[in-house]
C-alpha cells in the first residue's frame, strides 16, 4: 500500500504575510492588556528575533522581559481571546498562493501542517481556521491553569526537523514523497529531511541555500481576505489576542541557547 504524505508549512511570512504575533501588537494595546511602552517594546523584540538581528545578550533580556509579560496570565482566558480574535486579526493576511497550495495539497490526498515556533495557543487555531490536519508549535509551561513564563518546548531550528521526523515515524508518512515551505534559513533543515522543500519568500541565506541545493524559490505576494476562499467563523468583539506568541519569540532563542551549551558543555 502507498505511505501516507503530508506538506508542512511554516507560518509566518509562509502562510501569512507577517509575524503571526506582530499582527496583535495595536490589539494588545487597544484592548488595555499592555501600555504604550509595553507595546512597542514587546513589538521591538518580536521583530528584531523576527528578522535574526539580535545576540545572545540581547535576547536573554528581550526573554526576561516578555516572561515577566505573561508570567501569570489565566491560560483559559488567553485561549478563549485568541479564538474570538483571530478570524479578524490574521484572516486578511493569509497569502491566497498559500491557500492555494493547501487545496492542491487535499486533493492529492496529502495532510496539512503546520510547523511554527509560535505559541500553540496562537497556532493552533490558526491550523483550525485553515483546516490543517496536524499542528507542531512552541509550549509554554503551565502551573495551575497560569503561565509561569517559562517555555516546555520550543519548536525552532533543528527541532522543527526532529518534530517532523518523529511525526512521520508516528503517522507513517514517506518523507521523500514529501513537502515543505518556509521563508527563513532557520528552517532549513525542516527543508532538508523531505523530498519537495520549497523557499517561500526566501531570506537572503535562505535564497542562497535553495540555488544551491537547486530549491524552487516561490514568491506569496498577494494576501486575500480568507472568506472568500474558505468559509470563515463570524469573529465577535473583545479585547485582544495576548501576546504568547510574542513570549515564545522572545524567550526562545534563549532557551534553545542554553540547551545548545549545556550540550557543548
Amino acid at each position: 500500500m502507498t505511505r501516507p504524505t503530508a506538506a508542512f508549512f511554516d507560518l509566518d511570512k509562509t502562510i501569512i504575510a507577517k509575524s503571526s504575533t506582530l499582527a496583535f501588537s495595536r490589539e494588545f494595546q487597544a484592548g488595555g492588556l499592555i501600555s504604550r511602552r509595553a507595546m512597542l517594546r514587546s513589538a521591538y523584540a518580536q521583530l528584531v528575533f523576527f528578522t535574526g538581528g539580535a545576540d545572545h545578550d540581547q535576547m536573554d533580556k528581550m526573554r526576561e522581559f516578555m516572561s515577566q509579560l505573561c508570567a501569570g496570565w489565566d491560560v483559559a482566558t488567553v485561549r478563549d481571546i485568541v479564538h474570538e480574535t483571530l478570524s479578524t486579526i490574521v484572516e486578511p493576511l493569509v497569502y491566497d498562493e498559500a491557500v492555494t497550495l493547501f487545496e492542491e495539497h487535499r486533493a492529492a490526498g496529502r495532510d496539512i501542517v503546520i510547523v511554527s515556533a509560535s505559541g500553540s495557543e496562537v497556532v493552533e487555531p490558526i491550523g483550525e481556521l485553515l483546516g490543517a490536519d496536524r499542528v507542531v508549535a512552541t509550549r509554554m509551561e503551565i502551573a495551575d491553569g497560569r503561565y509561569t513564563g517559562n517555555i516546555d518546548y520550543y519548536a525552532y531550528a533543528e527541532e522543527k526537523a526532529r518534530a517532523i521526523e518523529q511525526l512521520a515515524a508516528s503517522v507513517g508518512y514517506d518523507l521523500s514523497a514529501c513537502y515543505a515551505y518556509s521563508d527563513s534559513i532557520t528552517d532549513v533543515h525542516m527543508l532538508e529531511v523531505v523530498g519537495h522543500p520549497f523557499a517561500v519568500n526566501p531570506d537572503k541565506e535562505l535564497r542562497k541555500v535553495a540555488a544551491t541545493k537547486g530549491w524552487p524559490v516561490l514568491s506569496f505576494v498577494r494576501p486575500v481576505a480568507l472568506r472568500r476562499r474558505i468559509p470563515v467563523p463570524p469573529a465577535r468583539p473583545t479585547l485582544a489576542a495576548l501576546a504568547v506568541g510574542g513570549a515564545v519569540a522572545a524567550g526562545g532563542v534563549a532557551w534553545a541557547n542554553r540547551r545548545k551549551r549545556s550540550h557543548d558543555a
